[in-house]
């Protein structure tokens, strides 16, 4: 058995997608997974399988939230190791870690795409990209920030989601 994180995008927020964590745990346990964990409302879902392949794991989790719910929600699913990897990576001080996002993208972006991103400039954010991940820092708070996730989305043309510090360490400690 092998423990994985799923992060879903998207749901809960605004009152868009809304989907129950009682009701996810319940729904992914029915469909073959096992000590399914979740943390907060935002997607965040930790368990065990016996599949090795990520992208069967994720169609799994994809496929239940649409019969169940009736929408379709993106899911990345990534090891601990590749969780703690991405986490390690971080370029930033350990205080703008501490208060920075971490955005995962779904599959690594095109070198010209990053490119061009990276010459946009805001005040007061910052971001690095490295690999298929935006280590992100906004010294006003991420309320109103412009570099959102659905800048980097369009921009980089993938899909991606983003967790914040606190988020990242309670997925690697419940994953651990």
């Amino acid at each position: 058995m092998n423990t994985y994180i799923a992060l879903l995008r998207g749901i809960n927020v605004s009152g868009q997608k809304k989907v129950p964590m009682a009701q996810l745990r319940e729904l992914l346990t029915a469909s073959g997974l096992e000590e399914v964990q979740t943390y907060i409302q935002s997607g965040n879902v930790v368990f065990k399988s016996s599949e090795a392949n990520l992208l069967n794991l994720q169609e799994k989790i994809q496929s239940a939230i649409q019969s169940e719910f009736g929408f379709e929600v993106p899911v990345l699913v990534v090891s601990p190791g590749k969780l703690q990897s991405v986490f390690d990576a971080c370029p930033f001080s350990e205080e703008k870690k501490q208060n920075g996002y971490f955005t995962l993208l779904f599959e690594t972006p095109d070198e010209t795409l990053v490119a061009e991103a990276s010459q946009v400039s805001y005040p007061n954010e910052e971001f690095v990209i490295i690999g298929d991940c935006i280590y992100f820092y906004c010294a006003t708070g991420y309320g109103r920030v412009k570099y959102s996730n659905n800048f980097f989305e369009r921009k980089l043309k993938v899909t991606a989601t983003a967790r914040n510090y606190k988020t990242m360490l309670k997925l690697l400690s419940l994953s651990a």
